[in-house]
């Protein structure tokens, strides 16, 4: 795991001038890799690249980047793991194209592959999570690739004749040449999804590689250069779904045991401490009980908890790590932990991002750093295997909104809407008591609140598009913006399905699941020095799983079920059927209480004036709706009050002089 930087000037540059620029580069990325750090510069042609080091295999002086192939023709800087590093390896072995072995980093393995197969197939090739800069110095060519589902981040862009690129925006805003200016359009985008979509970043000019992507810019016509894909998920939909799992639910289940089982060892392979986040949900347990299973020491395991009811599962975690046997470290987090974290999320996330669950994931990912320099999640289960509560419920209810002709749509939304979340929540409260665990829900409040404003839709996916987004018209917010076209608002690029749960499902991998939760984890883990894998995202796994038919992901009103038998064969069945509870905070509260003042100075009428990117009218209403009770509009609020954040600590601003320094704004700000 590390951090990559670089850039190209076209022409050349003299080498004082890239040494010192991609130096800054790399400084700003320290926190992703503090063990090594290294560049090279060729003034020739105008390239420098660098890298920071966290080393996790071959801790050695062999491991060290930027790294030159063998036969002198390439130059990379990698972050990431190739997982099955030492299977290429043996295939070049078996062709006769393998090198005399220096080390045994995966690096290393790569610059063997790139000189025997090139680039793409190459790509195609390794399993893993990973972003990837290679100079080809015969070729005078740069290649800049992602991992398939997204894990690693690689920014890029052109400013004037200077090309820049690495894993973090903070890297490219520390280089002379950036220009920090704020794309309305993407900032739109971030009030929709609470995170900016690739390919846009909250810059103008500058993008997110897309996963699965491969960009190749030629030095004889560098600006005509396009991301071209390597992978889709769309492809794997495709083809699982027409290659359809046959056999018994006893096969599916050995099926996903053993694939998902292989994903693990792979991934637990490190030359330094290995643990894994436990929540106590299935998906984490799930990790957790394959571990365990393959190892043959304990494994190490994190979890933090909140006092706040309704928020913690601490002690479901420590349930699942004392029936497994792990080596459980838990930490129950006071109020004024969780919001001294505020004050540094502009900078941990460099734009704006506005999923609050990022606050409990930088405390665990904070926790586990403390014992372990390598963390494994149970990411991505819920959009492989159908966990989401709108699987379960969005076909039930688009079916019956159908019927209803338009009258009686706008009379139920108008019902819905008359009563606060706040009477939901306490009448659900006490319909709990007598309803069937199935059907109890968190959040019913906001929940009623949500399907109220969809009952007037007219077709599923614009179901669906209302139902992901949190503010539903950004653009009529953002002073000059229009919003772009994304996944989700353009039909040729959405995935041919069986079924609507199956097509929210893919949408959701491609979508919230890139954009939203593996940047959340990869920056919150990143700021602690912390490596985080996700085997769920095993393109083998994620193959199989599209494989598996949708009976066997949702079934009798519940969902991942394939996952959740797979776990039951470890883990008693009572030990993690609950009611499913989301890694939040209770913003809600909090926002009314003692992060009143902070939010205040933030929404302040004339300010939001002043700066002139956001209308100041609907906000102010929102903002005292909430801290009246009517509603509920933490996620809302949340979305705003993130992008003031990030204005504040002055991350726009590259003319201050202050974007090469770490931002944040003042504890002070917060009431604690």
């Amino acid at each position: 795991m590390c951090g990559i930087a670089g850039w190209w000037r076209l022409g050349g540059a003299p080498r004082e001038s890239l040494e010192r620029q991609v130096a800054a580069m790399s400084a700003r990325l320290l926190h992703r890799g503090p063990d090594d750090g290294g560049q090279w510069c060729d003034d020739n042609t105008g390239v420098a690249l660098a890298q920071r080091r966290l080393s996790i295999l071959d801790l050695s002086p062999a491991g060290h980047q930027p790294m030159h192939s063998v036969c002198g023709r390439y130059v990379a800087v990698f972050n990431g793991e190739i997982y099955n590093h030492l299977e290429l390896r043996g295939r070049l072995t078996a062709e006769g194209k393998a090198p005399e072995w220096r080390g045994h980093s995966d690096t290393e393995t790569l610059m063997a592959c790139f000189t025997a197969w090139g680039v793409p197939r190459t790509l195609q090739a390794s399993i893993g999570m990973f972003a990837i800069a290679l100079w080809d110095r015969q070729q005078r060519t740069l290649s800049l690739a992602r991992d398939r589902l997204g894990e690693k981040p690689l920014y890029y862009g052109w400013q004037g004749d200077t090309l820049l690129f690495g894993s973090e925006l903070k890297a490219l805003t520390a280089h002379s040449a950036f220009r920090a200016d704020i794309d309305r359009d993407a900032l739109a985008l971030f009030l929709r999804h609470n995170c900016i979509p690739a390919p846009h970043s909250i810059y103008r000019g500058i993008y997110k590689l897309r996963p699965g992507h491969l960009l190749q810019i030629v030095g004889a016509a560098p600006r005509i250069a396009r991301p071209v894909p390597y992978w889709e998920y769309n492809d794997a939909v495709h083809a699982g779904l027409a290659e359809p799992f046959v056999g018994s639910d006893a096969e599916a289940i050995d099926a996903l045991e053993t694939q998902l089982g292989a994903s693990v060892q792979s991934q637990m392979v490190a030359d330094v401490p290995l643990g894994a986040f436990l929540s106590g949900g299935v998906d984490s347990s799930t990790i957790v009980a394959l571990m365990q299973k393959h190892s043959h020491r304990a494994v190490k395991t994190f979890t933090i908890g909140f006092d706040e009811g309704g928020y913690d599962e601490a002690v479901h975690a420590k349930e699942v790590a004392k029936h497994l046997g792990t080596e459980h470290t838990e930490l129950y987090v006071r109020p004024e932990d969780a919001l001294s974290v505020i004050p540094r999320l502009p900078s941990i996330y460099c734009e704006p991002f506005a999923d609050s669950s990022q606050i409990p994931t930088f405390l665990v990912s904070q926790l586990a750093r403390q014992h372990v320099t390598v963390a494994l999640s149970g990411d991505a289960g819920d959009e492989l295997f159908g966990g989401y509560n709108r699987y379960l419920s969005a076909r039930k209810v688009w079916t019956r909104m159908q019927r209803l002709p338009p009258f009686a749509r706008n009379a139920a939304a108008g019902a819905l809407r008359a009563l606060p979340p706040a009477t939901w929540d306490r009448w659900f409260a006490r319909a709990s008591r007598v309803l069937p665990r199935r059907l109890h829900l968190a959040t019913p409040g906001d929940k009623a609140q949500k399907l109220a404003d969809v009952l007037t839709l007219s077709s599923g996916e614009a179901f669906f598009h209302q139902l992901t987004s949190q503010w539903s018209d950004p653009a009529s917010l953002v002073i000059g913006a229009t919003e772009p076209a994304t996944l989700l608002t353009d039909p040729h690029a959405w995935p041919e399905t069986d079924g609507f749960e199956h097509w929210m499902m893919a949408m959701d991998a491609q979508a919230y699941m890139t954009d939203d939760i593996l940047v959340k984890i990869d920056r919150a883990a990143m700021a602690n020095s912390l490596e985080t894998r996700v085997p769920l995202l095993d393109p083998r796994v994620v193959e199989l799983a599209w494989r598996m038919p949708l009976h066997l992901k949702i079934r009798h009103g519940q969902g991942k079920w394939l996952l959740r038998q797979v776990l039951y064969r470890h883990v008693p069945k009572q030990m993690i059927e609950r009611p499913k509870m989301g890694f939040g905070i209770p913003l809600d509260s909090w926002l009314r209480g003692p992060l009143r003042d902070w939010a205040e100075a933030l929404l302040d009428e004339g300010r939001l004036r002043r700066e002139g990117y956001l209308r100041p009218e609907p906000i102010r209403r929102v903002w005292n709706e909430h801290l009246s009770g009517k509603r509920n509009w933490q996620h809302r609020l949340w979305s705003v009050l993130m992008f003031q954040a990030w204005l504040d600590a002055g991350m726009s601003d590259h003319s201050r002089g202050n974007s090469h320094e770490e931002l944040s704004l003042s504890p002070a700000h917060v009431d604690l």
